[in-house]
């Protein structure tokens, strides 16, 4: 292309002609999904064709009584002092089985900066089980944004009925899961606001989890899992 543009027909040019496929598996949910890495070299070949480049950064804030990963996309054009930058948000869980408190922070980090490039580059994920959980990410890893801002689009997904919210309740009283987890897994404010697909994918993780996990058992389901991202039962 003609690299004279301005950084916006630079970045029209990028959102149109990406390509980034879904390169990674998540075994417990039996879904793809694409990282944050997937999407960054995807990305090389258009940043070098554009005369641009991209900037990832992340910092730790507190809100209220949480803390959140805030990153920010950056797409600098070289030419040029332009530049476009695209933020996003994800809540660090308080704890993880089999993870240390640097891996907690650094799959949030991955999570964040994924959703900053999903929303700068017009990245669709709406169909991804860590945005919608059609499939079961999160992501990625599991984030939510105060701002709502790192989440897929919910246009024409049909909200669950009193019926779905009671299978699901019943769901947490076997399994011993929290409500609040479930609600954070899908980035949804109460179970008032999940859709049909967000429930069927939450049942199909439930009825994966055995009754009433203690911290051995949970630790068993998730024996033979490598990633980490959009696939953690509801704790």
């Amino acid at each position: 292309m003609d690299t004279g543009g301005s950084i916006t027909q630079k970045l029209l040019y990028i959102q149109q002609n990406l390509k980034a496929p879904k390169g990674q598996y998540n075994k417990f949910g039996d879904y793809h999904y694409r990282s944050c890495e997937d999407i960054q070299e995807a990305l090389k070949p258009l940043l070098a064709e554009v005369k641009a480049i991209l900037l990832l950064s992340d910092e730790i804030q507190q809100i209220g009584d949480r803390f959140y990963i805030k990153a920010a996309a950056v797409l600098q054009d070289t030419e040029s002092d332009q530049k476009i930058v695209n933020i996003a948000y994800a809540r660090e869980c308080e704890s993880r089985p089999k993870m240390d408190a640097a891996q907690i922070t650094g799959s949030c980090s991955s999570y964040a900066r994924k959703y900053a490039l999903n929303g700068l580059f017009c990245i669709d994920d709406a169909k991804d089980p860590d945005t919608l959980n059609n499939g079961a990410d999160p992501s990625g890893s599991r984030g939510s944004s105060p701002q709502n801002n790192t989440g897929g689009s919910r246009t024409g997904s049909a909200l669950v009925q009193q019926q779905h919210i009671n299978t699901i309740r019943k769901e947490i009283q076997r399994t011993g899961a929290k409500e609040a987890a479930v609600c954070y897994q899908y980035k949804i404010r109460n179970l008032q606001e999940m859709t049909i697909q967000q429930f069927q994918a939450a049942m199909k993780i439930f009825r994966q989890m055995p009754d009433k996990m203690t911290e051995e058992n949970y630790q068993m389901t998730l024996e033979g899992i490598d990633q980490y991202e959009n696939e953690m039962p509801f704790r």
